[in-house]
């Protein structure tokens, strides 16, 4: 891959966010609510035509990003920090000094960003030993350890220690991180992560969150955002981008690049509001 520079581009909001943008920027671009921290994970597979993510459609009563394409992932859990899991690969040192993040911080982080992928599409990134995944057929309760995460009676360490496994953050890969504009009433602090999808695995569409579940190829999904039959936010255009120039999905996970923090800034421009981003590309 070629090296990083900074780049600066323009969006348009997304969905009914515009009314909003132009709100805030009419009201003198107030502070916005404090965002949570959340963790999304890019699920990568090679495919006949290129590499594949498997990503969601949010339902349209989700309160945010309605009806938009997401990958999995969510807000972190208070738990997620409490008790470190059996842990392979960077240390929680490590992480953090590769997050520019407080140690407690990165640990809850890499907990969410598994966690959550396994909650939204039955993959589970841990396993009985530092160089292996448990596989479905190794973990007959997978059905029922999901279910209870979701009803939030287990944290996802004590699961883990509970089945005798082992978190693989080796198998985690930061990508970027970006922060929600301030206009918006619900705001999150966000690391995407990316992790090639376990070959004796298999992503479903079991979660409420979307009305659809499924791989995609990033050339279509983008080709149907131009013409309006997709819905996305700005830092999963440009996921989708980076991904699509990917020439497998292994290289797409080993890469390592220059981190920085991304917030969309809402601004008047000629044909409306638009949002300025300035991101390494």
């Amino acid at each position: 891959m070629s090296e990083p520079r900074v780049v600066e581009r323009i969006f348009a909001p997304a969905g009914k966010l515009g009314p909003s943008a132009q709100q805030w920027v009419e009201d003198g671009s107030p502070a916005g609510v404090t965002p949570r921290r959340a963790a999304t994970v890019m699920l990568l597979r090679d495919a006949a035509e290129g590499v594949e993510v498997f990503m969601m459609r949010r339902v349209s009563t989700m309160a945010f990003a309605p009806s938009m394409w997401v990958f999995p992932g969510g807000g972190v859990d208070d738990r997620d920090s409490h008790v470190l899991p059996h842990w392979a690969g960077p240390s929680p040192a490590e992480w953090a000094q590769r997050l520019g993040e407080p140690e407690d911080v990165a640990t809850a982080l890499v907990v969410a960003a598994a966690r959550e992928v396994f909650e939204e599409s039955g993959v589970l990134l841990a396993g009985r030993g530092d160089d292996a995944l448990v596989t479905p057929d190794e973990h007959p309760e997978r059905a029922a350890d999901r279910a209870a995460l979701l009803a939030r009676e287990v944290s996802f360490a004590e699961l883990l220690a509970q089945r005798g496994m082992t978190l693989r953050t080796d198998l985690l890969q930061a990508q970027d991180h970006w922060i929600t504009p301030e206009f918006e009433p619900r705001r999150y602090d966000t690391w995407f992560f990316a992790a090639l999808m376990p070959a004796d695995q298999h992503a479903d569409d079991d979660t409420t969150e979307s009305d659809v579940s499924r791989w995609v190829r990033p050339a279509q999904l983008l080709a149907d955002l131009r013409a309006g039959d997709a819905v996305m936010l700005p830092p999963t255009e440009l996921q989708l981008e980076r991904i699509g120039r990917a020439p497998d999905a292994n290289s797409m996970v080993e890469h390592r690049p220059p981190l920085m923090t991304v917030m969309p800034v809402p601004e008047m421009g000629p044909d409306g509001v638009q949002l300025r981003v300035s991101y390494f590309d």
